[in-house]
């Protein structure tokens, strides 16, 4: 489909996971369009394009679908028997945070609203294109009508947050099989979503053929991702805290009493087993994430030992919390794409920490040197 090689778009290139996946594909060789609301808040955009728009908008969407060429572009106007379709498209584009904006219940509808019209623009226009490709639309000709070897391949980035509540409650013993996930019960207006897309991709896969890869993630956290603001995931919210406290140690605010369970993947992991599915022949869903389990305190430990410094837990009893045990399940990933995790929470976790900690000296120095001036 491509003109000299293949062709990715990337939804929610703005993101944490988009940003980091456009550099892999990048060095892959691919032509990459990024799309998001906002451009890569820690770094630039490796993309050959980003375009800034909003996916919620089925026009935009129909817009930014279209590959125009290499030498293209989405703001030009070029004949229509330039366009093709997308090699890939991957979509990571979505309403969501840490626990702080996900569990309180304030923002519910914008969460289901603004996610599921993302997924059910892209599939459809997706379908669309696709059909045109097949010599359906007029402006196309026998002599000049692009054959459509493989419709565009659309993978969607899914939520561990979609397991049944039921089956986490124990947070020694959570069940997080992919088979597990029905009867249905999330516990969050965010996880019934991730379940509805997720059931709509497949949908779109069976009534139109379009090829999809689905993938349930568990917790993915590193470098480059949001790190404050309430929108953050917990290593990232005990690295910053930790990284505030002197040398010296102190106090931090744990929500909940430090005793859920929780599992974390490393970025770099997340990537790779996403580019593994996305080649590959099964469509899922399949869990990607690490099978090393530990409690949040053992997370702030080892935040505290990454930092060297002595840290003292404060229980926020009536924080949200979401599930009290969640741990990925690698079995089918093992089996179907032979990846596993490979990275210790620990070496995540120093790499995270790293980051933030320089993020907050940046922000110090510049402070300081606005009161010099």
């Amino acid at each position: 489909m491509s003109e000299t090689r293949k062709t990715a778009l990337v939804l929610g290139a703005g993101g944490f996971i988009g940003s980091h996946m456009v550099k892999r594909l990048k060095s892959e060789g691919y032509w990459v369009r990024g799309v998001d609301l906002k451009y890569p808040e820690f770094t630039a955009t490796a993309a050959d394009e980003f375009v800034q728009g909003d996916l919620r908008d089925v026009e935009f969407v129909r817009r930014v679908i279209q590959f125009k060429g290499e030498q293209g572009n989405f703001y030009n106007s070029v004949p229509y028997r330039c366009i093709r379709p997308f090699d890939e498209i991957y979509q990571f584009a979505a309403d969501m945070g840490g626990a702080g904006f996900v569990f309180t219940g304030e923002n519910d509808a914008d969460i289901m609203h603004n996610s599921v019209s993302i997924n059910l623009n892209v599939l459809e226009e997706v379908r669309k294109l696709n059909e045109t490709f097949d010599g359906v639309d007029k402006e196309w000709t026998e002599a000049n009508r692009p054959a459509l070897d493989q419709p565009t391949k659309i993978f969607y980035s899914g939520s561990a947050c979609m397991y049944p509540e039921h089956n986490q409650l124990d947070p020694d013993n959570p069940d997080c099989r992919e088979e597990s996930a029905y009867p249905a019960n999330p516990d969050s207006e965010y996880g019934w979503e991730k379940l509805f897309s997720e059931r709509l991709y497949f949908a779109y896969h069976r009534n139109y053929g379009i090829p999809v890869r689905v993938t349930r993630y568990h917790n993915i956290f590193g470098p480059e991702g949001t790190w404050e603001g309430g929108r953050e995931k917990a290593p990232a919210a005990i690295c910053r805290k930790v990284a505030y406290l002197p040398e010296t140690g102190g106090a931090i605010e744990v929500w909940g009493d430090g005793l859920q369970t929780r599992s974390f993947l490393f970025i770099d992991e997340c990537i790779e087993a996403s580019r593994r599915l996305m080649d590959s022949d099964f469509i899922g869903p399949v869990n990607i994430g690490s099978e090393e389990m530990v409690t949040i305190n053992e997370l702030v430990e080892t935040a505290a030992r990454v930092a060297g410094k002595e840290v003292r837990k404060m229980h926020k009893l009536d924080a949200p919390l979401g599930v009290r045990g969640r741990n990925s399940n690698n079995d089918v990933v093992r089996r179907e794409l032979g990846w596993d995790y490979s990275q210790t929470l620990e070496e995540g976790i120093r790499k995270t920490y790293e980051w933030i900690s320089a993020q907050i000296e940046t922000r110090t120095e510049a402070k300081q040197l606005i009161t010099i001036q």
